[in-house]
């Protein structure tokens, strides 16, 4: 796969931050790495990690074809919400990996779903990612819709892209919200320093809308609910973050310790899940009950504030 990239305003960066900042699924060594192997040239030559770019310079980026792993089938249960012969959707739990990456190649839902659907999933995707037409952090529960044919990954994801499928989480979040609700407005790109994170203050950010409602007041932390206007990476933890309320137990975008023993990452469940269905075309919405160690967190909050 090859990018074309004209430099148009930033003069005197350094090419491997250019690109790790053009191409934020990548990292900044893996863009290094390809760069001293030959693969980026800079006005059909080929230039060092350290090279300085200059206005209107030429750029051609060549990404080598992975070798996928094959990905096997496991016997892993699967808390299923609804399934028919084009989708289905799952409440996935907490600690379970979407699809396989590097260093999780098993006991990820693909792995669970292969064993569930055979070869019912659609291949849009490819080999790793059967079936996944989008996905919640390994640490995030909830509904969660898989496709099963191509037909429905197309429509469900033209959905996505129009923002019109309903999403509706379920949050802890530090500290004490005074209003009822509010909405946050803020941009989401590759955080400038950590290429882990995600950040608001970025200079290449996509538009990022998320809304939340205030369900119940505990002291020091506060019983929320987030619909999502637009679906980024890590939306709902950058945005309360980013409000000086980020969610209890992230240990990514939190700088508070987590004063609760025990708990696996961020308090965050997927709700509510509403599409179109893609072959019907009726609105279908789907309630993923809450997890048992989100309503423990609750009664704990209830039984101390």
């Amino acid at each position: 796969m090859k990018n074309c990239f004209i430099v148009e305003n930033e003069e005197g960066k350094r090419i491997d931050r250019y690109l790790a900042e053009q191409m934020p699924d990548m990292s900044r060594s893996y863009i290094q790495k390809i760069i001293k192997d030959g693969l980026v040239t800079v006005s059909e030559k080929p230039v060092k990690a350290n090279y300085r770019l200059s206005l209107y310079e030429s750029i051609k980026v060549t990404i080598p074809e992975l070798k996928e792993p094959e990905i096997e089938a496991e016997d892993i249960p699967l808390d299923i919400l609804y399934e028919d012969q084009d989708i289905i959707v799952i409440n996935k739990p907490k600690g379970m990996v979407v699809h396989p990456a590097p260093g999780h190649y098993s006991g990820t839902l693909v792995n669970a779903l292969m064993y569930h659907c055979g070869n019912e999933l659609s291949g849009i995707n490819g080999v790793m990612r059967p079936g996944i037409v989008h996905r919640i952090d390994m640490d995030t529960t909830g509904s969660l819709i898989i496709c099963k044919n191509d037909m429905a990954h197309q429509c469900i994801a033209e959905q996505l892209k129009e923002h019109s499928i309903k999403r509706v989480y379920y949050a802890i979040v530090h500290g004490n919200i005074k209003e009822d609700h509010g909405t946050v407005n803020a941009a989401i790109g590759r955080h400038p320093i950590d290429r882990k994170k995600m950040s608001t203050k970025c200079k290449q950010g996509k538009h990022a809308v998320t809304h939340y409602t205030v369900i119940e007041r505990f002291g020091d932390y506060t019983f929320i609910q987030c619909e999502l206007e637009t679906g980024r990476t890590h939306q709902i933890r950058v945005h309360m973050a980013s409000i000086g309320h980020p969610l209890l137990g992230d240990d990514v975008y939190s700088p508070a310790k987590c004063p609760f023993k025990n708990l696996q990452g961020q308090t965050l469940h997927a709700k509510i899940l509403g599409i179109i269905h893609p072959r019907t075309g009726e609105y279908m919405e789907f309630d993923a009950p809450l997890p048992d160690y989100f309503n423990n967190l609750l009664q704990i909050l209830k039984n101390n504030y």
